[in-house]
C-alpha cells in the first residue's frame, strides 16, 4: 500500500514540476499591432534574433524600421498611424521575412500570405464588415470550351436564400499573378458590396468572380494540375475569353438572375481590365455596363507585331460603340506604370468617338486604388 502512495505522490510531484517548466518556456504572448491614440505598435517575441527590422506597404520600397528588445525577448516599434487604408507588412528577422505571428489578418496575394493592417476612417469604413451580409460561394463549373472542370467564386446578398427576387450580375475579374480569391481576400469585394447594398448606395445583386488564368483549374493552393499557356502578348488570353460563355451559362442556370444585356455588368483590374475589354467586344450584345480598371485598352505587349490583331480590336471598338452600351468606365491612377499607355489608348478610342468616362486618380497598380475604384463602380450599375 506504502509503495501505491509513493508512487501517486512523486506522480503528482512530477507533473507538477513538468508544468512548472512547461509555463517557464511558454512563448511570450504579445499584442501586435496595437493601434492607439494615432500610433501603431509592431511586436515579435524573438529572444534569440539579432537585429529585427520592420518593412511595411506604407514606407518606400527599399525603407525598412528598426525594432527595439526588452529583457523578456520582445521586440516592438512604435511610428505614427499612417493614413486610413488597408496595408501589408512583415518582419525581418536576421535577414529573413516573417509575418506577424499575433496578427490572425492575413491576405493572400498569389502565393504570398501577408499580414495586414487596417487604419480606420472615411476611405476604409466600406471595408469593415456591414449588418446585413451575404454569402460567397466557392463553387465548380464545367468548361467544356477549356475542357476541364474549374472553380469561381460566387457573391449572393443579403436576403438572396430567403426571397424569389431574380438579380442583375456583375462578373468580377482579377489581375495577373491572383485566382478567384484575388477580388475577396485582397479587394475585400464581399465586404464593399455588403456595405453599399446596406446603405442604398449599389444595386443588390449577384457577382461572380472567376479563375482568369485558364491553365488553371482553381487557384493554386489546391494543388491541382495546370497547363502552361503563352506568358505573354493576345494568345496568353484567348483561352479565356473564349471560353467565358462557360461561366456565364452556369451562372444563368444555377442562380436566380436577369439574363438580360441591361442586367450584366463586367469589370476587372489590370489582366482582368484586358479581359473585360475584349470579351465585351466579342460578345457586344451580352454587357451594358463595362469596368476597366488600370488597363490600357489597346495595350501593345511587348515584343508584339501582330498589328492585324489590333486593327480588329479597332474594329471590333467600333462595332461595339455602334450596338450600344450604358457605361464604359475606365479609371487610372497617375503613378501606375501603365498610365502613359492608358493615355495613348484614350487618344485611339478618341478618334473613333467611342463612347467612355474616365476616371483618373493618383496611385499606382496596387489594390489600394482598385478597391476605391470597385467602391466608385458599383453605385454606377443597373440604374
Amino acid at each position: 500500500m506504502k509503495k501505491y502512495f509513493f508512487i501517486t505522490v512523486f506522480v503528482i510531484i512530477s507533473t507538477a514540476l513538468v508544468g512548472q517548466e512547461l509555463q517557464n518556456f511558454r512563448p511570450q504572448q504579445v499584442v501586435s499591432p496595437e493601434i492607439s491614440g494615432g500610433r501603431v505598435t509592431f511586436r515579435i517575441h524573438a529572444p534569440a534574433a539579432n537585429q529585427i527590422r520592420l518593412s511595411g506597404s506604407w514606407m518606400r520600397p527599399s525603407d525598412t524600421e528598426a525594432l527595439t528588445k526588452n529583457a523578456e525577448g520582445v521586440w516592438s516599434i512604435t511610428i505614427n498611424a499612417p493614413p486610413p487604408e488597408i496595408y501589408t507588412y512583415n518582419f525581418i528577422v536576421d535577414g529573413v521575412s516573417v509575418n506577424d505571428a499575433a496578427n490572425i489578418f492575413v491576405q493572400r496575394d498569389g502565393r504570398r500570405f501577408l499580414s495586414v493592417l487596417l487604419i480606420d476612417g472615411a476611405l476604409t469604413a466600406n471595408y469593415r464588415e456591414a449588418n446585413k451580409r451575404g454569402n460567397v460561394e466557392h463553387v465548380w463549373y464545367d468548361s467544356p470550351t477549356l475542357g476541364i472542370t474549374r472553380r469561381m467564386l460566387v457573391y449572393t446578398p443579403h436576403g438572396y436564400a430567403g426571397s424569389n427576387q431574380r438579380y442583375p450580375v456583375l462578373y468580377l475579374l482579377h489581375g495577373g499573378g491572383g485566382d478567384e480569391e484575388a477580388w475577396s481576400s485582397m479587394g475585400r469585394a464581399r465586404q464593399i458590396l455588403d456595405n453599399l447594398i446596406e446603405q442604398g448606395k449599389a444595386t443588390p445583386m449577384i457577382v461572380a468572380m472567376p479563375n482568369g488564368n485558364a491553365g488553371q483549374q482553381a487557384a493554386q493552393t489546391l494543388m491541382l494540375p495546370e497547363r502552361t499557356n503563352s506568358p505573354s502578348g493576345p494568345s496568353a488570353n484567348a483561352d479565356m475569353e473564349n471560353s467565358f460563355p462557360d461561366i456565364i451559362k452556369f451562372v444563368e442556370s444555377n442562380y436566380r438572375v436577369q439574363n438580360e444585356k441591361s442586367h450584366r455588368a463586367i469589370a476587372g483590374l489590370s489582366m482582368g481590365g484586358g479581359h473585360t475589354v475584349r470579351i465585351s467586344a466579342m460578345y457586344p450584345n451580352t454587357f451594358d455596363y463595362i469596368g476597366v480598371f488600370s488597363i490600357p485598352p489597346f495595350l501593345r505587349f511587348i515584343g508584339d507585331t501582330d498589328t492585324e490583331f489590333y486593327d480588329r480590336l479597332e474594329e471590333q471598338f467600333r462595332a461595339q460603340n455602334r450596338n450600344g452600351f450604358k457605361l464604359y468606365w475606365m479609371a487610372c491612377g497617375t503613378e501606375d506604370f501603365l498610365f502613359e499607355y492608358v493615355k495613348e489608348s484614350r487618344t485611339r478610342m478618341d478618334a473613333i468617338g467611342f463612347n467612355y468616362i474616365y476616371r483618373e486618380t493618383g496611385g499606382g497598380h496596387t489594390w489600394s486604388v482598385w478597391r476605391q475604384y470597385l467602391v466608385e463602380f458599383l453605385p454606377q450599375l443597373f440604374k
